[in-house]
């Protein structure tokens, strides 16, 4: 068995403190949506939108924080002859304005994709070279949000300071249109996004695209999950080769600025309940944007209770901003059907004096797992107040929305009003100065010096806790 420890002896001001200013003003906590491409691609329209953002409101997502609804590539038709870009007149007959009015009426935020290169990813008009009138064209649509890929990048890549200025010239003409556009790099983490994103963006994809695989290998994404400076990101990365990569670049996110582990698959494909709920609970940990890219028309009702979790969201939206550091890191024996196996601590400070700890068992059978207090609060010294403290254990899936409940919510027998946590009505910031039990989660026991947290973790799946000083 072979142990890996990820502890940073140089941490940046962001990773320390978690306050960071935002370039923009925007971005303050990472964001949370939806966005159009994991489950349909090319295939959008102003239907598939609207419909889509009625259903988030309907189903309470978006009173939970699911704000921004985010239309992906295969918008447009070409450009005019002045040169702005011009959408699909079959697909949005009514124009990007219209599918924007009605969103900022319904207390939605819209967003729209373009790509840093001559070309969009699916072969539409791209932005590299035009900038200005592209920020232009979103900013006159009331776009509240850009993703900006990287395909057909002419090969403006391979240093840090080359990629840097290729997305620095949609920041600049962003910012000079005026409006206020939350800005969200997809360069796939090409040439160490993690070190420059924060200057220029509010959030930065730092490798290739997901798929809704827990462990299998895939060629199409050739980097192993060791290797954060990949240089060939590829896609159908899968989540524990994502988080595995992102494990050393927390130091380097934090307020206005977050590392972007891509859309989650929460009701995409086949993964398991005690996957997704893995995949969920990392995403949170590490202050990943939440940006569902499963079809909420069909969802099952497990995927939608962990999409409603609010105890693990206030993890995301904790107001400390600092991601989570992985611990050490162990392989064991028993891998997978594609040889995978592997067991994982990670730990992290919230605003209110709080600590997050997840146990994380990427093996192929259900295992006791344990850790300790000096584990937990790696980086204090012997004798402080944090290893000679009890503190009590809140496990952060307790009190999940029951399927029974999910289902009569998602068929519409229910309403979702006084179920789900309402942050529309109090903010999670708001929330836990309160200390509302809604986003804590239920106590399971305390922890003392000395003492070891012990429990049991299924296969692909984790033990989520949040500590609490003990009264």
């Amino acid at each position: 068995m072979f142990a890996f420890y990820f502890l940073t002896a140089c941490t940046t001001l962001k990773g320390v403190f978690g306050v960071s200013p935002s370039y923009n003003g925007l971005g303050l906590t990472p964001q949370m949506g939806w966005d159009s491409w994991n489950t349909f691609a090319c295939d959008v329209s102003e239907q598939l939108l609207l419909d889509t953002a009625d259903r988030i409101s309907d189903l309470g997502l978006k009173d939970m924080g699911y704000k921004y609804v985010i239309l992906d590539d295969c918008w447009s038709s070409g450009r005019d002859s002045d040169g702005f870009l011009v959408a699909d007149k079959h697909k949005f007959p009514n124009g990007m304005g219209h599918v924007a009015d009605h969103l900022h009426n319904n207390s939605f935020l819209f967003g729209m994709y373009s790509s840093a290169g001559e070309y969009t990813c699916a072969g539409y008009p791209g932005s590299l070279g035009r900038e200005e009138e592209d920020a232009q064209f979103f900013a006159n649509n009331r776009v509240d949000y850009l993703k900006y890929d990287n395909c057909y990048n002419k090969g403006q890549f391979g240093t840090p300071d080359v990629s840097y200025h290729r997305y620095k010239a949609m920041s600049d003409a962003l910012n000079k249109t005026g409006r206020p556009i939350f800005y969200s790099l997809c360069n796939w983490g090409q040439d160490l996004t993690f070190y420059w994103g924060s200057g220029i963006a509010n959030s930065w994809r730092m490798s290739g695209d997901i798929t809704a695989e827990f462990t299998r290998p895939d060629s199409r994404c050739p980097c192993d999950g060791d290797e954060y400076d990949c240089k060939y990101a590829g896609f159908h990365c899968s989540i524990m080769n994502i988080l595995n990569k992102a494990a050393p670049m927390g130091q380097n996110a934090g307020v206005g600025g977050w590392n972007d582990l891509d859309n989650l698959e929460v009701g995409v494909g086949n993964l398991t309940d005690d996957e997704e709920k893995a995949h969920f609970s990392m995403w949170a940990m590490v202050k990943s944007p939440l940006i569902i890219g499963a079809d909420v028309n069909h969802l099952k009702a497990s995927s939608y209770s962990i999409y409603s979790q609010a105890s693990v969201i206030a993890i995301n939206q904790d107001p400390k901003g600092i991601p989570a550091t992985r611990v050490w890191r162990y392989y064991v024996s028993d891998t997978d059907e594609y040889g995978q196996g592997e067991i994982q601590m990670w730990s992290g400070p919230l605003d209110n004096g709080d600590q997050v700890v997840a146990l994380l068992n990427g093996g192929s059978v259900a295992r006791p797992m344990n850790t300790t207090l000096e584990e937990i609060f790696f980086d204090s010294n012997l004798g402080s107040k944090e290893l000679t403290s009890t503190w009590d254990i809140y496990d952060l899936w307790a009190n999940r929305v029951d399927n029974s409940t999910a289902s009569a919510i998602l068929e519409q027998n229910k309403a979702a009003t006084g179920i789900l946590y309402n942050a529309t009505e109090q903010s999670y910031k708001d929330g836990l100065s309160k200390n509302d039990t809604r986003l804590f989660g239920q106590k399971i026991g305390s922890l003392s010096p000395n003492a070891i947290l012990n429990t049991t973790v299924p296969a692909h799946g984790i033990a989520f806790y949040r500590l609490r000083p003990s009264a």
